[in-house]
């Protein structure tokens, strides 16, 4: 009789966990247009697996993220400043250059880190208060294109709005 129950209630969950889906399709993105796979010609000789996920079939992944995505992959393995940039690194440049930015922002961070702990309850909780903490320095980028564009400078990577 237990058992007939046990058997009858699992029956129930799996027809309704089966009725959940809805009428919907397949997920866009999960589908990705992939090229066909490759055998290699002599299977002890395999490729050793990368983190950059290059493979016999996919031979540049990041480079193909980039194309898909509207950029210029052919542009990451040049260091050469882009025409349409050089107005902006002029903007932005204007008052001289710090090399080691990353390792002073950094400190920095470290050091505003250390004066904005997260509340005790929120470490217990372990809730994330990265973008609380940090939301008086936040850029608002339509409202900063707009003051650079009142200003003259000109944006000409910027989406137009």
């Amino acid at each position: 009789m237990i058992d007939n129950i046990k058997i009858n209630l699992i029956l129930v969950g799996i027809i309704l966990t089966a009725c959940t889906g809805g009428n919907r399709g397949p997920d866009e993105f999960g589908v990705l247009p992939t090229t066909p796979l490759q055998y290699p010609k002599n299977m002890s000789q395999l490729p050793e697996p990368n983190l950059l996920g290059q493979n016999l079939a996919d031979k540049r992944p990041i480079d193909d993220v980039i194309n898909a995505l509207g950029g210029n992959a052919s542009l990451q393995k040049e260091s050469k400043i882009q025409k349409n940039e050089e107005p902006l690194l002029k903007e932005i440049s204007r008052f001289g250059i710090t090399p080691d930015i990353r390792t002073i922002t950094a400190s920095e961070d470290v050091d505003f880190r250390e004066k904005n702990k997260a509340k005790v309850l929120e470490r217990l909780v372990g809730v994330n208060t990265y973008k609380i903490r940090y939301r008086s320095q936040r850029l608002d980028a339509e409202r900063e294109l707009e003051r650079l564009n009142l200003l003259g400078i000109k944006t000409p990577t910027a989406p137009s709005s």
